[in-house]
Protein backbone atom coordinates (compact mmCIF):
# COMPACT_ATOMS: atom_id res chain seq x y z
CA UNK A 1 0.00 0.00 0.00
CA UNK A 2 1.36 3.42 -0.94
CA UNK A 3 1.45 6.35 1.48
CA UNK A 4 -0.57 9.51 1.11
CA UNK A 5 1.40 12.76 0.96
CA UNK A 6 0.04 15.95 2.48
CA UNK A 7 1.89 18.65 0.59
CA UNK A 8 2.32 22.32 1.40
CA UNK A 9 1.83 24.03 -1.96
CA UNK A 10 3.31 27.33 -0.86
CA UNK A 11 1.59 30.74 -0.85
CA UNK A 12 0.56 30.78 -4.51
CA UNK A 13 3.56 31.31 -6.76
CA UNK A 14 4.02 27.91 -8.50
CA UNK A 15 7.78 28.24 -8.05
CA UNK A 16 7.44 28.44 -4.25
CA UNK A 17 6.37 24.84 -3.77
CA UNK A 18 9.32 22.79 -2.49
CA UNK A 19 11.32 20.58 -4.83
CA UNK A 20 10.04 17.51 -2.98
CA UNK A 21 6.47 18.74 -3.06
CA UNK A 22 6.58 19.38 -6.79
CA UNK A 23 8.11 15.96 -7.46
CA UNK A 24 5.35 14.22 -5.51
CA UNK A 25 2.68 16.23 -7.34
CA UNK A 26 4.11 15.23 -10.73
CA UNK A 27 4.30 11.57 -9.62
CA UNK A 28 0.77 11.41 -8.19
CA UNK A 29 -2.02 9.31 -9.67
CA UNK A 30 -4.62 11.23 -7.67
CA UNK A 31 -4.44 14.88 -6.56
CA UNK A 32 -6.85 16.45 -4.09
CA UNK A 33 -6.09 20.16 -3.86
CA UNK A 34 -7.58 23.08 -1.96
CA UNK A 35 -8.77 24.86 -5.08
CA UNK A 36 -10.16 27.91 -3.29
CA UNK A 37 -6.62 28.89 -2.25
CA UNK A 38 -4.17 26.85 -4.31
CA UNK A 39 -3.84 28.15 -7.89
CA UNK A 40 -4.33 25.50 -10.56
CA UNK A 41 -0.88 26.42 -11.89
CA UNK A 42 0.69 24.76 -8.84
CA UNK A 43 -0.53 21.33 -9.97
CA UNK A 44 -0.50 22.01 -13.72
CA UNK A 45 2.43 19.67 -14.35
CA UNK A 46 0.60 16.57 -13.13
CA UNK A 47 1.05 13.49 -15.27
CA UNK A 48 -1.44 12.49 -17.99
CA UNK A 49 -4.36 10.52 -16.63
CA UNK A 50 -4.01 11.90 -13.10
CA UNK A 51 -7.36 12.22 -11.32
CA UNK A 52 -7.74 15.77 -9.95
CA UNK A 53 -10.26 16.70 -7.23
CA UNK A 54 -10.96 20.17 -5.87
CA UNK A 55 -11.60 19.82 -2.14
CA UNK A 56 -13.36 23.21 -1.99
CA UNK A 57 -16.59 21.41 -2.89
CA UNK A 58 -15.93 18.24 -0.85
CA UNK A 59 -16.63 17.34 2.77
CA UNK A 60 -14.36 15.27 5.02
CA UNK A 61 -15.94 11.84 4.32
CA UNK A 62 -15.71 12.46 0.56
CA UNK A 63 -12.05 13.43 0.82
CA UNK A 64 -11.19 10.39 2.92
CA UNK A 65 -13.02 8.08 0.53
CA UNK A 66 -11.04 9.33 -2.47
CA UNK A 67 -7.81 8.91 -0.51
CA UNK A 68 -8.65 5.45 0.81
CA UNK A 69 -9.94 4.13 -2.51
CA UNK A 70 -6.83 5.44 -4.21
CA UNK A 71 -4.25 3.85 -1.92
CA UNK A 72 -6.21 0.58 -1.82
CA UNK A 73 -5.92 0.55 -5.61
CA UNK A 74 -2.16 1.04 -5.34
CA UNK A 75 -2.24 4.64 -6.50
CA UNK A 76 -0.07 7.53 -5.28
CA UNK A 77 -2.23 10.21 -3.65
CA UNK A 78 -1.18 13.84 -3.18
CA UNK A 79 -3.29 15.97 -0.81
CA UNK A 80 -2.23 19.51 -1.70
CA UNK A 81 -2.83 22.29 0.83
CA UNK A 82 -2.12 26.00 0.64
CA UNK A 83 1.01 27.43 2.29
CA UNK A 84 2.23 25.07 4.96
CA UNK A 85 -0.39 22.48 5.91
CA UNK A 86 0.37 22.79 9.63
CA UNK A 87 -1.08 26.35 9.76
CA UNK A 88 -4.87 26.49 9.41
CA UNK A 89 -4.65 23.43 7.20
CA UNK A 90 -7.24 21.21 8.93
CA UNK A 91 -5.03 18.20 8.31
CA UNK A 92 -5.27 16.62 11.75
CA UNK A 93 -8.86 15.50 11.23
CA UNK A 94 -7.86 13.93 7.92
CA UNK A 95 -4.86 12.16 9.43
CA UNK A 96 -6.92 10.77 12.30
CA UNK A 97 -9.40 9.27 9.84
CA UNK A 98 -6.53 7.70 7.92
CA UNK A 99 -5.13 6.30 11.19
CA UNK A 100 -8.46 4.56 11.81
CA UNK A 101 -8.14 2.94 8.39
CA UNK A 102 -4.50 1.93 8.90
CA UNK A 103 -3.38 4.09 5.99
CA UNK A 104 0.08 5.65 6.24
CA UNK A 105 0.86 9.24 5.28
CA UNK A 106 3.65 11.79 5.22
CA UNK A 107 3.51 15.58 5.61
CA UNK A 108 5.67 17.70 3.33
CA UNK A 109 6.15 21.25 4.71
CA UNK A 110 5.64 24.28 2.54
CA UNK A 111 6.28 28.02 2.41
CA UNK A 112 3.58 29.72 4.49
CA UNK A 113 1.77 32.80 3.28
CA UNK A 114 2.93 34.69 6.37
CA UNK A 115 6.57 34.52 5.28
CA UNK A 116 5.57 35.31 1.70
CA UNK A 117 3.82 38.41 3.04
CA UNK A 118 6.97 39.47 4.92
CA UNK A 119 8.95 38.99 1.72
CA UNK A 120 6.43 41.11 -0.17
CA UNK A 121 6.84 44.06 2.21
CA UNK A 122 10.60 43.43 2.46
CA UNK A 123 10.67 43.37 6.26
CA UNK A 124 12.02 41.06 8.98
CA UNK A 125 9.66 40.02 11.77
CA UNK A 126 12.43 39.72 14.34
CA UNK A 127 14.25 43.03 14.68
CA UNK A 128 16.82 43.20 17.53
CA UNK A 129 15.47 45.12 20.53
CA UNK A 130 12.24 45.90 18.62
CA UNK A 131 10.57 42.48 18.48
CA UNK A 132 11.83 38.95 18.96
CA UNK A 133 8.42 37.28 18.97
CA UNK A 134 5.98 36.50 16.17
CA UNK A 135 2.32 35.81 16.95
CA UNK A 136 0.34 33.96 14.27
CA UNK A 137 -3.36 34.15 14.97
CA UNK A 138 -6.84 34.97 13.68
CA UNK A 139 -9.70 36.97 15.09
CA UNK A 140 -12.93 35.38 16.16
CA UNK A 141 -15.63 35.09 13.52
CA UNK A 142 -17.83 32.11 12.73
CA UNK A 143 -15.03 29.97 14.14
CA UNK A 144 -14.42 30.74 17.85
CA UNK A 145 -10.97 31.04 19.42
CA UNK A 146 -9.93 29.96 22.94
CA UNK A 147 -10.64 32.59 25.59
CA UNK A 148 -6.96 33.19 26.36
CA UNK A 149 -6.23 33.70 22.66
CA UNK A 150 -8.60 36.60 22.09
CA UNK A 151 -6.96 39.17 19.85
CA UNK A 152 -6.99 41.95 22.45
CA UNK A 153 -5.15 39.71 24.93
CA UNK A 154 -2.50 38.75 22.40
CA UNK A 155 -2.10 42.40 21.49
CA UNK A 156 -0.91 43.13 25.03
CA UNK A 157 2.48 41.68 24.07
CA UNK A 158 2.88 44.21 21.25
CA UNK A 159 4.93 41.61 19.38
CA UNK A 160 5.18 41.25 15.62
CA UNK A 161 1.76 39.90 14.69
CA UNK A 162 0.35 38.11 11.65
CA UNK A 163 -3.41 37.81 11.50
CA UNK A 164 -4.87 35.19 9.17
CA UNK A 165 -8.42 34.83 7.87
CA UNK A 166 -9.62 38.12 9.32
CA UNK A 167 -9.39 40.91 6.75
CA UNK A 168 -13.18 40.81 6.26
CA UNK A 169 -13.45 41.89 9.93
CA UNK A 170 -10.95 44.72 9.69
CA UNK A 171 -12.90 47.14 11.89
CA UNK A 172 -13.06 44.55 14.70
CA UNK A 173 -9.38 43.72 14.27
CA UNK A 174 -8.35 47.35 14.62
CA UNK A 175 -10.62 47.92 17.61
CA UNK A 176 -9.16 44.96 19.49
CA UNK A 177 -5.54 45.75 18.60
CA UNK A 178 -5.93 49.37 19.69
CA UNK A 179 -6.51 48.23 23.26
CA UNK A 180 -2.72 47.83 23.50
CA UNK A 181 -0.95 48.93 20.31
CA UNK A 182 -0.65 52.71 19.77
CA UNK A 183 -2.78 54.12 16.94
CA UNK A 184 0.40 54.99 15.01
CA UNK A 185 1.55 51.34 14.93
CA UNK A 186 2.38 50.44 11.31
CA UNK A 187 0.22 47.88 9.53
CA UNK A 188 0.50 46.19 6.14
CA UNK A 189 -2.26 44.15 4.51
CA UNK A 190 -0.96 41.81 1.82
CA UNK A 191 -3.54 40.33 -0.50
CA UNK A 192 -2.56 37.11 -2.31
CA UNK A 193 1.11 37.23 -1.34
CA UNK A 194 3.32 35.94 -4.19
CA UNK A 195 0.40 35.67 -6.67
CA UNK A 196 0.60 37.72 -9.91
CA UNK A 197 -2.29 39.87 -8.60
CA UNK A 198 -0.60 40.51 -5.22
CA UNK A 199 -1.54 43.85 -3.63
CA UNK A 200 -0.12 45.62 -0.58
CA UNK A 201 -1.94 48.26 1.45
CA UNK A 202 0.15 50.09 4.05
CA UNK A 203 -0.96 52.33 6.87
CA UNK A 204 -1.32 52.54 10.63
CA UNK A 205 -3.96 51.27 12.99
CA UNK A 206 -5.51 54.72 12.71
CA UNK A 207 -6.23 54.50 8.98
CA UNK A 208 -5.73 50.92 7.73
CA UNK A 209 -9.38 49.86 7.96
CA UNK A 210 -10.49 52.69 5.69
CA UNK A 211 -7.69 51.96 3.23
CA UNK A 212 -8.57 48.25 3.08
CA UNK A 213 -12.23 49.08 2.45
CA UNK A 214 -11.25 51.50 -0.29
CA UNK A 215 -9.12 48.77 -1.91
CA UNK A 216 -12.05 46.32 -1.58
CA UNK A 217 -9.90 43.62 -0.02
CA UNK A 218 -12.10 41.13 1.83
CA UNK A 219 -10.36 37.75 1.63
CA UNK A 220 -7.08 35.91 0.92
CA UNK A 221 -5.02 38.50 2.77
CA UNK A 222 -2.57 38.68 5.66
CA UNK A 223 -2.65 41.47 8.22
CA UNK A 224 0.86 42.33 9.47
CA UNK A 225 1.08 44.49 12.59
CA UNK A 226 3.99 45.81 14.62
CA UNK A 227 6.98 48.09 14.88
CA UNK A 228 9.02 45.69 12.71
CA UNK A 229 7.25 47.41 9.81
CA UNK A 230 8.56 50.82 10.87
CA UNK A 231 11.82 52.59 10.17
CA UNK A 232 13.34 52.17 13.65
CA UNK A 233 15.64 49.17 13.95
CA UNK A 234 18.87 47.92 15.50
CA UNK A 235 21.56 45.90 13.77
CA UNK A 236 22.06 42.32 14.84
CA UNK A 237 25.21 41.53 16.80
CA UNK A 238 25.71 38.53 14.53
CA UNK A 239 27.69 40.55 11.97
CA UNK A 240 29.04 43.23 14.30
CA UNK A 241 32.82 43.30 13.70
CA UNK A 242 33.42 43.65 17.45
CA UNK A 243 31.21 40.72 18.45
CA UNK A 244 32.88 37.37 19.12
CA UNK A 245 31.14 34.06 18.57
CA UNK A 246 31.98 30.44 17.82
CA UNK A 247 33.01 31.08 14.22
CA UNK A 248 34.65 34.51 14.43
CA UNK A 249 36.85 36.50 16.79
CA UNK A 250 35.65 40.06 17.20
CA UNK A 251 37.94 42.97 16.43
CA UNK A 252 38.96 45.26 19.31
CA UNK A 253 36.85 48.41 19.56
CA UNK A 254 38.31 51.21 17.48
CA UNK A 255 39.41 48.96 14.63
Amino acid sequence: MKAIHFIGAGPGDPELITVKGKRLVTEADIIIYAGSLVPAAVIAEHKPGCEVYNSASMDLPEIIKVMADGVMAGKAVARVHTGDPSIYGSIREQMEELDKLGITYEVIPGVSSFVAAAAAVKKEFTVPEISQTIILTRTEGRTPVPELEKLNLLASHRASMVIFLSVQLMDDVVRLLCEHYPAETPVAVVEKASWPEQRIVRGTLADIAAKVKEAKINKTAQILVGEFLGETYNNSLLYDPHFTHEYRNGKPCGE
